[in-house]
């Protein structure tokens, strides 16, 4: 079911001190936007903002970037946001929200910017062989957040869909991704940093397994090309974004 259209939230969100309506002039220099100079992590599909508000307010040492397209989205997400640190007494200082086609990403961050971790939790597992190119997990869209995680930079996944997990499997082996921990039934495991969003509570009550892996980046792998170079050479995924 569509979501209704909320005319309130775009005005909200610009004149909230928080939202950045122009992220492609803070490529490379996010940092300045923040009160203190601390690890910096960046969640792609905030959704309502359920996991970044308690993400955000439980670790003010850490500076977040929240990204999501659609602008009533990143209303809720917004007022959310707000209700969290104003019940915890906490000013809005180590947190930034802004509205973005995420597969475009190298166009608002690079090696400057330097994240730690990215989360990506629920995104649309675009089941259908020709959208699968849009899936957050694609190698086009993991080889985009390569240039601006650090070495040893961490993506944690988390989604209900079955087929989108496995196949993400290979997305990150492809891509130069270590995985480090992998689970199947992720509420199974009792694991105390993990942060419940709303889909994961819905799907959890509806019997369905959560999946959670953790990948770090490593080398890429290295290519077995026995082909003559030619001018018919594929583009890398993210050329293939950005042309």
């Amino acid at each position: 079911m569509r979501m209704r259209n909320k005319p309130w939230a775009k005005p909200e969100l610009e004149a909230s001190e928080y939202f950045v309506t122009e992220p492609e002039k803070l490529r490379g220099c996010w940092e300045s936007r923040y009160e203190k100079k601390q690890p910096f992590h960046i969640e792609l599909g905030c959704g309502k903002g359920g996991f970044i508000a308690q993400a955000a307010t439980r670790n003010t040492d850490i500076n977040y970037l929240a990204i999501d397209l659609e602008y009533k989205m990143l209303g809720l997400a917004r007022r959310k946001v707000a209700r969290a640190y104003e019940e915890k007494g906490l000013s809005i200082s180590n947190l930034m929200l802004t509205a973005y086609n995420i597969e475009k990403i190298s166009l608002i961050l690079d090696e400057k910017d330097r994240a730690e971790r990215i989360y990506i939790n629920f995104c649309n597992p675009w089941p259908r062989n020709k959208h699968k190119k849009h899936r957050l997990t694609h190698p086009r869209q993991l080889m985009q957040y390569r240039q601006f995680l650090v070495p040893g930079g961490e993506i944690w996944f988390k989604t209900d869909d079955d087929p989108l997990f496995e196949e993400s499997l290979e997305y990150f082996r492809e891509c130069g991704f270590e995985i480090t921990y992998l689970t199947r039934d992720l509420h199974s495991e009792g694991r105390s940093d993990n942060i419940e969003t709303e889909h994961e509570k819905m799907f959890s009550e509806e019997g369905i397994k959560i999946k959670f892996l953790t990948a770090v980046m490593a080398e890429l792998p290295e290519k077995n090309d026995d082909t003559d170079d030619t001018d018919d050479k594929e583009k890398s995924p993210a050329d293939e974004v950005l042309a």
